[in-house]
């Protein structure tokens, strides 16, 4: 039974967890606007939950790679009524994962802010950009249909996931439920929208670099400019890094290594199922 005080106590783990959030999947208002899980916390991490399924992020409050903490909150969600599935997210292999348990391994990469010094090659792809287009600033507001139609057809020239494209189809609403993310648009001299990038700027000392996309079309170095873009708001809010993501595959790792990305934490993917508990002998007798 969930009590009053047990409810104040979970909202306020989740408020601090947004705002001491370094990975993405921590800012609170993200994961419910994109998503629709529910989400409660489990020792210092927190978990997102639905229909006998969690998703652990297991990166404990105050030290993301503290293993007991990690452990402890394993434990934790592994007593849940009706949990058929955990996955969890974590620096470091958690204790009770089975060795069947699936895993990947990822790694986020980070920009420090202020940016450093651009290097020459860098410097000029955006001045180059910056004499074809524009960058307007905006909250949900500025979200229209043609940034629908960007995410249309980027969405139709790569293969994505389906659980990847629902999310670029919730943006919208994302940028409506959060009001510390912000939308940048890179715009043609003609008006036409290029690409757009979205930033948050939730949690108090890390700021995300969370969505980008662009159409074919874009000038040469558009991606680059909203990078920027997104890394001087957070400059400008007292942000001392920007999290880039993870670096999912050669190209989008080269793109960030480009900047001069820093690796920052493991991202570590391990996922099992839960066998139901086998009742004893007097248990099945009576249907206990």
């Amino acid at each position: 039974m969930v009590t009053e005080n047990t409810a104040k106590r979970s909202n306020t783990g989740l408020a601090r967890i947004t705002a001491a959030a370094i990975t993405p999947d921590q800012l609170i208002p993200y994961v419910k606007a994109v998503s629709g899980l529910e989400s409660r916390m489990f020792g210092t991490c927190v978990g997102h939950c639905c229909e006998g399924q969690i998703v652990l992020i297991g990166f404990p409050l105050g030290n993301p790679k503290d293993k007991e903490a990690l452990n402890q909150a394993v434990a934790e969600a592994l007593q849940t009524k009706g949990l058929k599935h955990i996955t969890v997210l974590c620096a470091e292999k958690p204790e009770r994962a089975p060795e069947n348990a699936s895993c990947s391994k990822d790694a986020y990469w980070t920009l420090p802010l202020p940016l450093p010094p651009y290097r020459q090659k860098l410097r000029n792809m955006l001045a180059r950009a910056k004499r074809d287009i524009y960058i307007e600033e905006s909250g949900a507001e500025g979200f229209t249909a043609e940034h629908e139609a960007i995410i249309n057809d980027f969405c139709s020239r790569r293969k994505l996931e389906p659980g990847m494209i629902h999310i670029f189809h919730h943006l919208k609403p994302y940028l409506e439920q959060s009001p510390q993310t912000r939308l940048f648009s890179a715009r043609t001299k003609d008006g036409a929208l290029a690409a757009f990038a979205i930033g948050d700027y939730a949690s108090f000392e890390t700021a995300f670099y969370m969505f980008a996309c662009r159409l074919p079309s874009a000038p040469p170095g558009t991606a680059d400019a909203l990078l920027e873009a997104v890394a001087k708001c957070g400059e400008e809010r007292g942000h001392s890094r920007l999290n880039l993501g993870l670096a999912v595959n050669d190209g989008i790792g080269f793109f960030k290594k480009k900047w001069g990305a820093e690796y920052f934490l493991p991202c570590l993917e391990y996922g099992w199922d839960i066998e139901p508990e086998k009742k004893g002998f007097f248990a099945r007798l009576f249907g206990t």
